[in-house]
This record gives C-alpha cells, sequence and structure tokens, in this order.
C-alpha cells in the first residue's frame, strides 16, 4: 500500500500546476471565441473582453491569505 499512497501523494502535488494550465487555457479559449471572461483583482470583480478593456463589475473583499488548518465560516 504505501507505493499506492505515494502516487495518490505525486498526483495530488501536481494537481495544483496542471489545474493552473487548465485554467489558463479555457480563458484563452473563451476570449479567442468573443465571449468575456470575469476575473478578480484586488478585491474587485472586473469583465474582460477579447479586446483587453475592463469593466468593473463589482467590488468584493479582498482575498486573505490560506493558512493551513485556518476554518472559516462562510456566511
Amino acid at each position: 500500500m504505501p507505493d499506492q499512497e505515494d502516487n495518490i501523494e505525486a498526483l495530488e502535488n501536481q494537481f495544483p500546476a496542471v489545474s493552473g494550465l487548465a485554467f489558463a487555457a479555457a480563458r484563452q479559449q473563451a476570449l479567442a471565441s468573443g465571449n468575456s471572461v470575469l476575473q478578480s483583482e484586488q478585491g474587485h470583480i472586473y469583465e474582460v473582453f477579447p479586446d483587453g478593456r475592463r469593466l468593473l463589475v463589482k467590488s468584493i473583499e479582498p482575498p486573505i491569505a490560506n493558512v493551513p488548518g485556518r476554518i472559516i465560516t462562510i456566511r
């Protein structure tokens, strides 16, 4: 079983990088097809258009750093 657990851990460690690549590709595909995307940045949500224009949609609470073991209650 240790080999299987090692394999699972290796896959889990690859997940952030692989998911980041998939997200970036999906974003580019959406923009290339003429659609806009939503993007959060420093406490704001923007609609980003294929021509590069950005429209402020809403201000939100700024992101908080993730600390392992922290419990966050969603209201």
